[in-house]
């Protein structure tokens, strides 16, 4: 392996974050979540589907 692919590949694994224990995302992504959980109830209730 050159140092070129070394380093290509290195940057390629910080840019493909897949969402793991590593991201510090928590709190926004559980509101987001939440909240798209409550507005899909909503819909789901006003058309009477259940």
């Amino acid at each position: 392996m050159t140092t070129t692919a070394a380093a290509t590949t290195a940057t390629a694994r910080r840019r493909a974050r897949t969402g793991g224990p590593e991201d510090r995302s928590g709190l926004v992504e559980n509101l987001l979540g939440w909240t798209l959980v409550v507005v899909i109830a909503m819909f789901v209730t006003q058309l009477g589907l259940m």
